[in-house]
């Protein structure tokens, strides 16, 4: 039996007692075990043992006053079955849908998930918000998907008819909307695969990927199709991700994005989800101008185990993160859902599978406030990510400068539906956004290998006017620059607040000579809720084995953010107190050991 630490002696002697009878009484008031504790006066040692051998007990230790121990309870941490948590969902597949309910499946971590059994027992089901899966069709005649299918809000650009079904081939190629649409929308206990994160939520299918060549018009159609039908576009593609491509939106498309976030849903825009990419660590993100666009939200994947998985490209501009499979060759580590011609499959994979379950969240939070706007989609996807027990072996957690913890791989973190709805239902719309152009170099400048270019841009953020950003949402670094090698450039910025962004890593597959980036938005979330007002710092370099050389033509500086933003306020009081807190600890903690060394040398003299 163990008695908790005391930190301060006391002149009383103390004992306690262990009972040789194994045996324990259990009453209407609680349990009690065969421990007593009994008080005797100042030097009864001796009889204390004695009086314990008498009746059967053993005497233990020093302990004060006489109590029978109730006993409690304490349970391990981290593991859950499925059968304690309070959610009635009888699908078969159900109790695979680890990313759903993490209790230990398929070699995962328990508690690992979405914490959609939070939102759902608040009776957020996603019932009355639609998603459209901007995909290569949607079998909406699956039985699993039927129910919640909106007919109205879906149409097939490859084909030009509003039946968005998939194109037939013998290796169901063309399955990875379905599939998408499953892990929002499947219906919930009709005893069919599993269910939707969203399970009450309507999905539309916007087929748009089948057919040789994208175009702008077909993107831009896509995107903005039905905007005040539609609440939530979720989107797992972009360009190639074979680590030496840069490329992102045209010029109808972005025009239909900027219309979509300040017109869609009336005018409180429409939420983009963007899959962050599967390139790895031979890409990064930021090169994917749809993905590091401030008009999307961009999801990375965790595996079941909390760990980065291979395909996971890194960026500045990925918002949080959702999950895809595991990494070790379980068959049911991968991500349950719907499959093409009724079935259902358990490997659904990739980035392709995040983006899809924060659609879901996010149409959790739009049931729970309908009023919500797309930038406030984004501050509560800052606000209430968790680390939870997701780890990064090449980059560290950090906090940044108002103490908000991000991740350059994972972002803010793992989406959390229940702290996201129980949020959202008491938010206040976010105040109006401004933009800023902090300041502008361009000059030409050289780089080569072995040496840093390092520039900075001091601003006020354009205090005084009325274009003034306060309280920073999205910086970009509009650069032009140019090298021998493209895949060997590194540019990373510093805020004035201390925190480093890494807009540009090395992509080893990259040999690019000659276009190298122009005017390109380099974006970074990870300065979220700083002040922007101060020194800026930039530095670009090559990384790799061979010398190169470049120029940089240009470097503008833009800021988004709001002028007033309280919660920023409550937040950076919080993050000072607990780190005045931590430094209390560590001199309490020093001053202990302090203390302890003094005994033991005193004791080593004596």
């Amino acid at each position: 039996m163990m008695l908790g630490s005391l930190r301060y002696g006391t002149a009383v002697g103390l004992i306690l007692l262990n009972s040789l009878v194994h045996a324990t009484q259990a009453t209407e008031e609680g349990i009690f075990t065969n421990h007593l504790l009994v008080q005797l006066h100042e030097g009864a040692h001796d009889e204390a043992h004695q009086l314990a051998t008498e009746h059967g007990f053993q005497s233990s230790r020093k302990v004060k006053n006489v109590l029978d121990q109730e006993g409690f309870g304490r349970q391990k941490r981290g593991y859950r079955s499925i059968n304690e948590i309070d959610v009635k969902i009888t699908d078969p597949l159900f109790s695979k849908q680890w990313y759903l309910i993490n209790t230990g499946q398929a070699d995962g971590t328990p508690g690992l998930d979405l914490n959609v059994a939070e939102a759902w027992g608040l009776g957020y089901t996603g019932r009355g918000i639609t998603i459209a899966i901007m995909d290569d069709g949607i079998d909406y005649l699956h039985p699993d998907l039927a129910s919640n299918y909106n007919a109205e809000a879906s149409y097939d650009f490859s084909s030009n008819d509003p039946y968005p079904y998939p194109r037939y081939t013998d290796d169901w190629f063309n399955s990875h909307g379905t599939r998408c649409a499953g892990e929002v929308s499947a219906a919930a206990n009709n005893n069919i695969c599993g269910v939707g994160v969203a399970y009450n939520s309507k999905v539309a299918g916007i087929r748009m990927l089948d057919q040789p060549f994208m175009t702008d018009i077909i993107e831009a159609s896509s995107i903005s199709h039905m905007p005040q039908v539609i609440d939530i576009y979720s989107a797992s593609w972009g360009p190639t991700d074979d680590g030496k491509t840069v490329d992102g939106p045209r010029e109808l498309t972005l025009q239909a994005m900027a219309d979509g976030v300040n017109k869609g849903r009336g005018g409180k825009g429409s939420i983009y989800v963007w899959a962050s990419g599967d390139g790895g660590s031979y890409d990064d993100c930021n090169c994917d101008g749809y993905a590091s666009s401030m008009w999307t939200i961009s999801i990375n994947s965790a595996i079941n185990d909390g760990r980065t998985a291979l395909y996971d490209e890194s960026c500045s501009s990925t918002l949080a993160s959702t999950f895809s499979n595991g990494r070790k060759r379980n068959p049911e580590a991968g991500v349950a859902t719907t499959d093409l011609y009724g079935n259902c499959t358990l490997r659904h994979s990739g980035t392709s599978a995040a983006a899809p379950e924060a659609a879901g969240v996010f149409a959790l939070a739009l049931e729970a406030n309908p009023n919500l706007t797309w930038r406030d989609m984004q501050h509560l996807s800052v606000l209430t990510s968790k680390r939870n027990q997701l780890h990064d072996e090449v980059h560290q957690w950090r906090r940044n400068g108002v103490g908000l913890e991000f991740n350059h791989l994972f972002g803010y973190g793992v989406l959390d539906a229940g702290g996201m709805v129980k949020m959202a239902k008491e938010w206040k719309t976010v105040p109006e956004r401004f933009h800023c152009v902090a300041g502008s170099l361009q000059d030409v400048h050289k780089i080569q290998s072995g040496d840093k270019l390092i520039l900075a841009i001091s601003t006020d953020s354009c205090q005084g006017k009325d274009n003034f950003v306060r309280y920073l949402e999205h910086v970009q670094a509009v650069i032009t620059v140019n090298g021998s090698r493209r895949g060997d450039l590194n540019i990373n910025m510093t805020s004035p607040m201390g925190t480093k962004s890494i807009l540009l890593s090395r992509r080893p597959r990259d040999d690019d000579a000659k276009v190298g980036f122009d005017k390109w938005p380099f974006m970074t979330t990870q300065t979220w809720g700083e002040d922007p007002r101060g020194t800026w710092v930039l530095e670009v370099g090559f990384q790799g084995n061979e010398p190169q050389r470049g120029v940089l033509k240009e470097w503008t500086l833009m800021l988004h953010g709001t002028q007033s933003a309280p919660y920023i306020d409550q937040i950076v009081r919080d993050y000072q107190s607990k780190l005045a807190m931590s430094k209390k600890e560590e001199l309490e903690e020093e001053l202990d050991e302090a203390v302890e060394r003094s005994l033991k040398s005193l004791l080593s003299k004596n």
